[in-house]
C-alpha cells in the first residue's frame, strides 16, 4: 500500500506532528468525501505500507524531524511556483525560505527522492510567459542538482476558483501556446540536466523530450525498497493521470496554504478549529452516526522480499 500525504492538503506544512502521532499509534481514520458517515480505518504498520508520497510548498516544519520516518519508504512532491501572496497566500517566501528548504531538505534525504513541480502554469497581467520562462531558468539553476526531476502542468479550472481566476485574470495558454512554452522549458531544463515531466496533460509533449508523469510512483519505491512492486492504475484520476494507486491520508478544505487555484480547498478557515491533533481523523472526530471499516490492504511487495530488504 502506497500512502498519499496529501493531493488534498499540505500535510509536511500544517499537520505533521498529527502524522507522526498516527505512525506511532499505527493507524490513522479518513473520512470518504463522497459518504462523509463511511470512515477508513488504516493500517499503518511499516510491513504494509510500501511509501508514502508527501506533497508540499513548505516542508521546514518537518526539516528537523526526518528520522522518525525511519523504517517508511518517502518521497516528495515539492511545489515550487513564481506566484505571490495574492494567489498562495499561505506559502512562504520562495527565495528566502522554500528554495533553501528544498535544497537542505534534498541535502538530507537524497535527490533521488525530490521531485519540483512547477505547477499549475497559467498566464495574467503579472505572469506572462517572459516572467515564467525567466523564472523557471532561475528556479531550474538552483534546484537541478537537488532533484531527481520537473514536474509542469497547465491550469484546470474548477468550480471553486472560477471566480478567483476571473478577478485575477488568470488564463490557461491554449494548445498551441502550451506546446511552444514547453519547448521552451525543456530546453531550459535540458540546459541544467533536468528531466521534465508533465502532470495529466491531454496534450502529448514528447516531441520536446516531455513524457508523461508518474506523481504516485512505484517505480520509485521499488527502487528504493531494491524490490518489485506491483500496483494497479489508480482509478478516479484524471483520464491522462499515470499515477498509481494509491490511499490518501488528508481531508479536503483542510489546507492553511489557501491557494486560489487549488482544487481541494473550499473553506481554509474553518480547517484549524476542525483539527484536534489527538483525533485519529485530520478533522474532526469520529461521531455515534459514523460507520468504521476497516481498509483492506497489503504490502504491494511479495512478503519474502519485502521482509529481506526491510
Amino acid at each position: 500500500m502506497i500512502l498519499s500525504a496529501s493531493r488534498r492538503t499540505d500535510l509536511p506544512a500544517h499537520y505533521f506532528p498529527w502524522f507522526l502521532r498516527r505512525l506511532q499509534e499505527g493507524f490513522l481514520l479518513v473520512r470518504n468525501p463522497m459518504n462523509p458517515r463511511q470512515i477508513s480505518r488504516v493500517d499503518l504498520s511499516p510491513g504494509i505500507v510500501d511509501g508514502i508520497v508527501f506533497w508540499t510548498k513548505n516542508p521546514i516544519p518537518m526539516l528537523s524531524r526526518l528520522d522518525a520516518l525511519q523504517g517508511y519508504p518517502y518521497y516528495f512532491q515539492f511545489t515550487i511556483t513564481p506566484y505571490g501572496p495574492e494567489i498562495e497566500p499561505g506559502v512562504p517566501d520562495k527565495r528566502e525560505r522554500v528554495i533553501p528548504a528544498f535544497q537542505q531538505l534534498s541535502r538530507q534525504i537524497g535527490s533521488q527522492r525530490m521531485i519540483w513541480r512547477y505547477d499549475p502554469i497559467f498566464l495574467s497581467s503579472a505572469y506572462t510567459w517572459d516572467f515564467h520562462l525567466s523564472r523557471f531558468r532561475e528556479y531550474a539553476r538552483l534546484l537541478a542538482p537537488y532533484a531527481r526531476e520537473c514536474t509542469i502542468s497547465f491550469l484546470d479550472y474548477y468550480r471553486c476558483m472560477k471566480k478567483a481566476a476571473a478577478r485575477l485574470g488568470l488564463e490557461r495558454p491554449s494548445p498551441a501556446r502550451q506546446a511552444a512554452f514547453a519547448q521552451e522549458l525543456a530546453s531550459i531544463a535540458r540546459e541544467y540536466g533536468l528531466r521534465l515531466t508533465a502532470c495529466a496533460e491531454e496534450l502529448s509533449l514528447a516531441l520536446y523530450g516531455i513524457e508523461p508523469a508518474r506523481c504516485v510512483d512505484s517505480r520509485v519505491f521499488s527502487q528504493l525498497l531494491g524490490v518489485p512492486l506491483s500496483v494497479p492504475k489508480a482509478k478516479g484520476q484524471r483520464p491522462h493521470c499515470g499515477c498509481v494507486e494509491s490511499v490518501d491520508v488528508g481531508a479536503y478544505s483542510s489546507c492553511p496554504n489557501g491557494c486560489l487555484y487549488c482544487y481541494a480547498n473550499h473553506s481554509p478557515s474553518a480547517a484549524s478549529p476542525a483539527h484536534d491533533p489527538s483525533s485519529p481523523l485530520l478533522l474532526g472526530h469520529p461521531g455515534p452516526e459514523d460507520q468504521i471499516v476497516p481498509r483492506q490492504a497489503r504490502s504491494c511487495a511479495s512478503a519474502q522480499q519485502s521482509l529481506f530488504n526491510r
